[in-house]
């Protein structure tokens, strides 16, 4: 039986990618990058390897946050404060916080009926104003940072530390959902959670991770717990 519902943020339920590139084309812009297609693909690859190996803890956040401007400045030949960078993206990406499709609604459908989790590698001051620009935290009993926890999914302690502040909420009947293999399924696999992946792309699950439960938009959530009880 589910009763409780831990939800990843981005690209479950905030669109990320778009965010991304929005703040990212205006942070190339404003500090004399060309603007293109191939640039901004370039950052996001850099970013996303970034992450991966901070899940495996072999970076911390700051080497994250600012290495990625440091590789993409390298490979462009292009001379800028880093840390600048990065402090001007993220007051970019702050500003961002469109819906998934079908999440808001899927949202609204579910409140009141269970309690509700945020569940979020996502850094601590950027998450809380997309979350609250967007009316999303709303919707949440409480909202759990890596950076505030001080450990990343899909780390042990992370999930831990959750369980810690919830101590009436048994793992068995926690339903973690969220579109990462690395970070959300693997977490909720190891934490002892059901997991449901949310794939609109119908990726393949290359890594092997056990996922009990997949679905390719958020509004296929209503009619598996449904289902499931």
């Amino acid at each position: 039986m589910i009763t409780t519902l831990f939800w990843d943020i981005d690209d479950t339920l905030l669109d990320f990618r778009r965010a991304e590139a929005a703040a990212i084309r205006r942070t190339f812009s404003e500090i004399g990058i060309p603007v293109t297609d191939e640039t901004v693909q370039r950052y996001s690859e850099i970013n996303d390897s970034l992450w991966k190996r901070l899940e495996q803890r072999a970076l911390t956040r700051d080497e994250v946050l600012v290495g990625r401007f440091a590789m993409l400045f390298e490979e462009l030949c292009f001379s800028y404060d880093c840390r600048a960078a990065q402090n001007l993206y993220f007051s970019f990406l702050g500003e961002q916080h469109d819906y998934i499709s079908g999440a808001k609604e899927t949202m609204d459908a579910l409140y009141g009926r269970y309690p509700m989790y945020a569940v979020s590698n996502g850094t601590t001051v950027i998450q809380n104003r997309r979350l609250a620009d967007a009316g999303l935290d709303r919707y949440f009993d409480r909202i759990f940072l890596s950076q505030e926890i001080g450990a990343e999914k899909p780390s042990a302690a992370f999930f831990d530390a959750c369980f810690a502040a919830l101590p009436d909420v048994r793992r068995e009947e926690v339903l973690m959902i969220g579109d990462s293999l690395t970070s959300d399924m693997r977490g909720g696999e190891t934490a002892g959670l059901h997991t449901c992946w949310f794939n609109p792309h119908g990726k393949n699950n290359c890594l092997g991770v056990r996922i009990d439960y997949e679905i390719a938009a958020p509004q296929e959530i209503l009619t598996l717990l449904e289902k499931i009880g």
